[in-house]
């Protein structure tokens, strides 16, 4: 690797951009090239510099050069558990939450990238990220720390890959999911659920979800909390994935029956309607889910999904 930018070694006193929200300076951020930046996470006065300026940086050979460079990832999980012995206390510095979250920010990129997805996964990675999905601190540092594990999360179930599938089952994200969908604010609220929602999809977690009723009650009951406080603070991108969710346990014997009296009213009538009326996907899956919990007979004689059904056929 070439040698470094001494910028990238100077002391000072002045608060890092990390910190204050500036934005990089230009010039380095060009002449400090990926591998360049990369040797500097090694380096304790130049790792927090380096882990800010790769995190503004995406392209596909920064997730292979991450990986297969010699002690950086084991360098990014020792900046993620440092954080955890501070995670208790009542608050976390801003400066520690920030740059974890650009540690975090790089293991999102390797776990985007198809040649080191299934690495990142079979080193079980992801359970370093469990402790910050388990915090129920509300506080902003704790939010970041939270949606930016979600990311990571999130990033692995984009690919419909069984296999992450399997090990996201077997490693109990479900629980920590959940925890964020009561907790945080409304991006881990959507992130988290767009996880469950993706599991969800495939049959092996729908057959997790509903093998025992207690983990199927406690999915419907994070699902109809977060319809509740919908009311209150309308998120069109949120309420999707719940209907989602929804329609999906409506597709599973063993659950359709007890979603027959755990729908939340709000859903039923026309609390949502002025956010959903322009989205005919979203009326679909709720006219479907009123259909799927309901008996062929009765769905002869009244409407599938009420006044979500006629607003849908004018």
């Amino acid at each position: 690797m070439a040698n470094l930018p001494e910028s990238l070694f100077v002391e000072s006193s002045e608060p890092s951009p990390s910190t204050s929200g500036a934005n990089p300076n230009p010039t380095e951020t060009k002449t400090a090239t990926l591998e360049q930046l990369i040797l500097a996470l090694q380096k304790d006065q130049s790792r927090e510099r380096a882990l800010f300026l790769l995190s503004k940086k995406r392209g596909d050979d920064l997730a292979p050069l991450l990986w297969n460079s010699f002690g950086t990832v084991f360098t990014l999980l020792q900046e993620i558990t440092a954080t955890y012995r501070i995670l208790s206390s009542p608050d976390l510095i801003a400066r520690a939450s920030t740059r974890v979250c650009n540690a975090l920010a790089l293991l999102q990129c390797i776990a985007s990238h198809p040649d080191t997805r299934m690495l990142f996964v079979k080193a079980n990675i992801p359970f370093y990220l469990y402790p910050f999905l388990s915090t129920t601190n509300k506080e902003k540092h704790y939010e970041y720390l939270r949606l930016t594990s979600l990311g990571v999360i999130g990033a692995l179930v984009k690919v419909d890959d069984p296999e992450i599938i399997y090990f996201l089952l077997k490693s109990e994200i479900f629980p920590y999911c959940l925890r964020c969908m009561e907790v945080g604010n409304e991006l881990s609220k959507t992130v988290a659920t767009f996880i469950i929602q993706k599991i969800l999809m495939h049959d092996k977690g729908l057959e997790y979800c509903c093998t025992f009723v207690e983990r199927f009650l406690a999915v419907s009951r994070v699902l109809g909390i977060m319809v509740e406080q919908l009311a209150e603070e309308p998120s069109v991108r949120l309420l999707k994935h719940i209907i989602r969710c929804y329609l999906r346990l409506s597709e599973s014997p063993r659950t359709c029956e007890g979603l027959r009296g755990s729908i939340p009213v709000r859903l039923r009538d026309n609390t949502f309607i002025n956010l959903l009326r322009d989205d005919p996907i979203a009326m679909g899956w709720l006219q479907q889910l009123f259909y799927n919990v309901t008996t062929v007979e009765q769905s002869k004689t009244q409407p599938a999904g009420g006044s979500y059904g006629r607003l849908i056929r004018g």
